[in-house]
């Protein structure tokens, strides 16, 4: 959703899976997964992938050529079902982040957290909150 690519009936699904998405993942991607939660009519998945941009990722990254760099991601992927079947999927990740890791923008000054986002998934101990409010965990708040 981050890009606004894929599809929206059964063949544009497959034909955006077929020659975007699937066989468009660097050899070295990871994909860990952090949560999910299911119901009747969702399966939601919480994921952390990392990968080297050192291929075309035009689902994720369209347009952009491989940088070399190391790229680490927070995604959700939300499924849904009707009917038993899967009636939709949106895949939701920080789009500024990868841009960061790349080297297409400078966080300077942006609310922009990289890496770091992903990492405080996985370790929720890991990498310090807040530091967007300049340490002041009271910001906004009166």
């Amino acid at each position: 959703m981050a890009t606004m690519v894929g599809g929206a009936v059964r063949d544009e699904v497959r034909r955006f899976y077929q020659r975007f998405f699937l066989d468009c993942w660097p050899q070295d991607t990871t994909v860990t997964p952090v949560s999910r939660t299911v119901d009747a009519n969702h399966v939601i998945d919480e994921l952390v992938i990392s990968f080297t941009h050192d291929i075309e990722m035009p689902a994720i990254i369209p347009g952009v050529a491989p940088s070399g760099r190391e790229v680490t991601i927070a995604f959700c992927v939300v499924v849904g079902i009707s009917g038993g079947k899967v009636a939709h999927e949106h895949i939701y990740w920080d789009q500024a982040s990868v841009l960061v890791q790349i080297g297409l923008i400078d966080p300077a000054g942006l609310p922009v957290g990289g890496a770091n986002v992903a990492a405080k998934l996985i370790d929720p101990r890991g990498a310090p909150r807040n530091e967007l409010l300049g340490g002041r965990l009271d910001a906004g708040l009166g």
